[in-house]
């Protein structure tokens, strides 16, 4: 991937080198985002190309999707020195793409949007500057306490409960281990290839299509975890029936207490998989890496998703808005 130079600044690809740089600058960030990650962007860059650059002392990831450039997050870097960032980066934006209605700032947190808005206060063009901008709240991402769903206490974790118990009777034969590539890498792309072949029967003709790119995405996303699972410290594990391999889930720890999940995948026709490995996963999250939250991300946009995830009770939902110039 070739380097791009928009308004003297180099736009450098945006690749595994590039994880100690990023870091860097994320430790500067308070967050409780889960995309606040080099990990979270790492693994989900597919056939959009990303690049950075340094501007203003800042961190910029940007993303390239056709001939128009974005951002996936805001600056990263000192608050101070992240507000003149952004108005100089969709400088960069807008000198680039055929029309500033494509360039915009995605997954921009609560916290960064408040500064920004009280930082641009203090100026004397706060009203031109304010009437630039659209704020659009985009998604939520989940946060629940790790023994919640642990414990799964109450009515409210009935159908969980009873889920998971009709999982264990079923295959009594069951086994949890921690995810080791080298072991488990060609077992669970076997796995990812049973689950979308037999997703396709139950797809709509008119979804098909949409399906097949969404799981080309992920596909290369767990190709590109299981490559480069120990340089990015994942934390994984697999779920096991009689020795053979029915599931696995991949997460990260990202904030002292909190860990996110970036993927789980179980056997499509084993119910209560699903429920089981996610809980044996947040019980590995609590005892050896003391996480006391777990961050399972946004529901893109998806009903079905939405209502799995609230069917958790979340303890927090934290909002992500995009930030486009009108």
């Amino acid at each position: 991937m070739v380097s791009l130079t928009i308004k003297n600044y180099r736009l450098l690809p945006f690749n595994m080198q590039t994880k100690v740089l990023m870091e860097r600058y994320l430790a500067l960030v308070e967050t409780e985002l889960s995309d606040y990650t080099f990990a979270q962007n790492y693994v989900w860059l597919m056939y959009s190309s990303g690049f950075y650059a340094i501007v203003n002392d800042t961190f910029c990831l940007f993303l390239l999707s056709g001939e128009e450039l974005t951002m996936l997050l805001p600056p990263l870097g000192e608050k101070d020195r992240a507000h003149d960032a952004l108005l100089e980066c969709f400088e960069i934006m807008n000198t680039h793409n055929s029309s500033i209605y494509y360039s915009r700032i995605d997954y921009v947190g609560d916290s960064f949007l408040q500064s920004f808005v009280n930082f641009l206060e203090e100026g004397t063009e706060i009203f031109e500057i304010l009437e630039s901008y659209i704020v659009e709240k985009k998604y939520v991402d989940y946060v629940y306490f790790t023994d919640d769903l642990i414990d799964l206490k109450g009515n409210a974790y009935h159908t969980k409960r009873n889920e998971i118990n009709k999982f264990r009777k079923a295959y009594p034969n069951t086994s949890v281990e921690m995810l080791d590539p080298l072991k488990h890498g060609d077992a669970i792309m076997a796995l990812l290839n049973r689950w979308i072949a037999n997703r396709l029967r139950y797809i709509p003709r008119d979804h098909t299509e949409m399906f097949l790119d969404g799981i080309s995405n992920e596909r290369f996303a767990i190709k590109r975890i299981l490559k480069h699972y120990e340089d990015m410290a994942l934390i994984g594990i697999v779920l096991k029936i009689d020795d053979d391999l029915a599931g696995f889930t991949v997460g990260e720890k990202f904030r002292e207490h909190t860990a996110s999940v970036l993927i789980e995948k179980t056997d499509f026709d084993i119910l209560g998989s699903a429920q089981y490995i996610f809980r044996e996963f947040c019980k590995v999250l609590k005892a050896e890496y003391n996480c006391q939250y777990i961050n399972v991300g946004d529901d893109m946009g998806f009903e079905n998703l939405k209502k799995v995830k609230m069917s958790y009770r979340p303890h927090k939902l934290y909002a992500k808005y995009t930030i486009y110039q009108k």
